[in-house]
């Protein structure tokens, strides 16, 4: 069955949030994490059924999609879950927030890699616990952790460890050595893992993803893993992802920090989220070959046409983490703005010499944004 990954949608004047925030300007926007490719056949003919019922009361997961989660793990990663461990939420941010405001008590340091997915850092803020980050360093031509860096950070009152596998926005696939220094690392010093795996699906390279629950029975009892197919299947706006938390005392303080303050998951989520697992697997294949097109040509479009600029390998998912230090922007989002496109500043994820851009869309599209872009480089002051 072929695809269709080269049609270009009309979102102006929907609802998209990536798109309002441009809404009548001649500003294309690849900022947010959204694709812009319709989501799988399969998820959308599943929601249209259920939306012929008619009737969208209050849900919960049906014994049908809880096996779904179950199956997938065990399908994709040999990973045997049990179904108790499952904490359903309305997205994996709130996960994270819970995270903080369950594990760590006041006084308690979280602990995480930048640069990183915004939410890493605002969520310690909103718990009120204390962030400590440690930045990651260029290995060659890649990124890699600091472990003295890492290891100096680490202190008594070191609690929670905000992991973002494989990582965004630097698009990296860490190996099993590297997982298992991260496990033994979090059972020497008490730590407790939570681990956002939600790009966990979108693997550009031959790199196995490996949960890092699935290193041990040990590390399982320290972690909570995030997980949803909302990112690869672009179902964000259906709320639905799911925290796996093996250990009984830690999954009931995690679901106890979100009484009274998350919305259930609607029965819409519960039908994307297991339409996806069960009956998407083909539209993946061909959307990861669409996205590794993408991130060919802007790795090489940034080699050849962008002097001054410089980005590193892409492994996973698809978003471009792009160094323009040498630009000399005083404010860059709002420089290439001037050149209408929109991307991601690199200060919400701790790095305000980085810019990401979202290559998630028809090529058409892409090349559009290429051009753009390549005109906000040279009129840089740097240049």
């Amino acid at each position: 069955m072929s695809f269709d990954f080269k049609t270009v949608t009309d979102r102006s004047h929907s609802d998209s949030v990536k798109w309002q925030r441009y809404r009548d300007r001649d500003i294309l926007p690849m900022w947010i994490a959204d694709m812009d490719f319709k989501c799988a056949p399969a998820v959308q003919e599943a929601l249209e059924t259920r939306l012929g019922e008619g009737v969208f009361g209050y849900a919960s997961p049906t014994p049908s999609t809880i096996e779904a989660a179950v199956e997938a793990m065990e399908r994709k990663y040999a990973w045997q879950i049990q179904p108790e461990w499952l904490v359903w939420l309305p997205g994996l941010v709130r996960g994270l927030n819970l995270a903080c405001r369950a594990i760590p008590a006041e006084g308690d340091s979280i602990l995480t890699l930048t640069p990183v997915y915004g939410p890493f850092l605002s969520a310690p803020r909103n718990a009120k616990r204390e962030l400590t980050r440690i930045p990651m360093i260029r290995d060659g031509a890649g990124w890699a952790i600091d472990w003295n860096a890492l290891e100096a950070a680490i202190t008594d009152r070191t609690r929670l460890w905000l992991f973002c596998s494989p990582h965004n926005p630097i698009g990296r696939v860490y190996r099993r050595d590297e997982l298992e220094r991260i496990a033994e690392l979090c059972l020497g010093h008490d730590i407790v893992i939570c681990s956002d795996e939600i790009h966990c699906e979108m693997i550009l390279d031959p790199i196995p993803h490996i949960p890092l629950a699935t290193l041990s029975p040990e590390i399982a009892q320290r972690s909570i893993t995030l997980i949803s197919p909302s990112k690869t299947f672009n179902t964000a706006g259906l709320a639905c992802g799911v925290a796996v938390i093996p250990n009984a005392r830690m999954r009931m303080a995690y679901q106890s920090a979100s009484n009274g303050l998350l919305a259930d998951v609607s029965c819409l989520g519960y039908t994307a989220f297991e339409s996806a697992y069960r009956h998407g697997e083909s539209w993946r294949l061909a959307l990861l070959d669409q996205l590794r097109a993408n991130r060919d040509r802007v790795l090489e479009f940034v080699q050849t046409d962008l002097p001054g600029v410089e980005t590193t390998p892409i492994e996973a998912s698809y978003l471009a983490w792009l160094n323009i230090s040498k630009l000399g922007l005083q404010d860059p989002v709002a420089h290439f703005e001037a050149y209408g496109i929109g991307l991601s500043g690199g200060r919400e994820f701790g790095d305000g010499d980085h810019l990401r851009l979202n290559f998630a869309c028809p090529p058409q599209t892409l090349e559009e944004g290429l051009r753009r872009l390549k005109q906000g480089v040279e009129a840089a002051p740097g240049q």
